[in-house]
């Protein structure tokens, strides 16, 4: 054990027999963003699951900061990882938004003025800080799960794992969610994402955990990773539409943004 975040040679049997993951290694250093793909069933949040304590291996071990979650409770590690899920409606359970943010803070005994600052200044990253004093079942999917975001941040956890963050938001909101993790990543903290956009991966994290088969069968530089037909291919992945774009074009590999596809043209203009 040598990483910030470690699982070492894990496998994960449920108790019905079924088998989610077998003889798994990840390292993931502090300050790194670190995105986890592949199809449904790969895997990926038995995976964050056991980086949370939610779950414990059946065989191997996790390793928080020198913490073995073996010997640790689930509330105890959420202080060191902070779990964001899919469905806010499985997190929320306040009818106040500050409420929500709150709680995690509060079970952490900390000061009323701690509590308040957290909240205020989680409310802030996210921007929901306008409707701290709304009932969050009065929000739409994409603000709620902007509430249960906040509400993890305001915990100040060192690792935060956003289960599927992209989905039902527009424009703006996957702005958001861009400048927060920049946000988390400048003050150190550990940023995972479990998700199936393609685009928010290029545009956002610059290393990629492959998964499929109930294991990891690559993890790199995202680039690379998305310019790796055969690992895309077992693992059932397509990459952005850009970089289909791009390959259907002939040009140059590593491209995943609009902004590199065009430079790229202007480039063999010229040439």
């Amino acid at each position: 054990m040598s990483s910030f975040l470690s699982l070492e040679n894990i496998s994960f049997v449920y108790p019905n027999g079924h088998s989610a993951l077998e003889d798994v290694t990840m390292h993931i250093e502090k300050g790194e963003r670190v995105a986890i793909i592949g199809q449904n069933g790969a895997g990926k949040t038995t995976a964050a699951k056991l980086m949370n304590g939610l779950n414990k291996p059946t065989t191997g071990d996790v390793w928080i900061d020198g913490w073995n979650t073996k010997e640790y409770t689930t509330a105890q590690i959420s202080r060191k990882v902070g779990y964001v899920f899919q469905n806010p409606d499985d997190q929320i359970f306040h009818h106040r938004v500050y409420d929500e943010i709150a709680f995690g803070p509060k079970n952490l005994k900390l000061s009323e003025q701690e509590i308040e600052k957290n909240v205020h200044e989680a409310a802030e990253m996210v921007k929901i800080r306008d409707l701290l004093e709304e009932n969050p079942y009065d929000l739409p999917l994409s603000i709620r799960k902007f509430v249960t975001t906040a509400s993890v941040i305001a915990m100040n956890p060192q690792v935060i794992i956003l289960d599927e963050p992209t989905a039902g938001q527009d424009k703006m909101g996957l702005e958001t969610l861009a400048n927060v993790i920049d946000q988390l990543v400048e003050q150190e903290k550990t940023v995972i994402t479990i998700t199936h956009d393609m685009e928010f991966v290029a545009s956002n994290f610059h290393r990629t955990m492959v998964m499929a088969h109930r294991n990891k069968i690559a993890d790199g530089d995202t680039k690379e990773i998305f310019w790796n037909h055969a690992i895309l291919k077992e693992a059932g992945v397509k990459p952005p539409y850009i970089s289909r774009l791009s390959q259907s074009l002939g040009l140059k590999e590593g491209i995943l943004e609009i902004s590199d596809f065009i430079e790229q043209i202007k480039k063999e203009k010229r040439g």
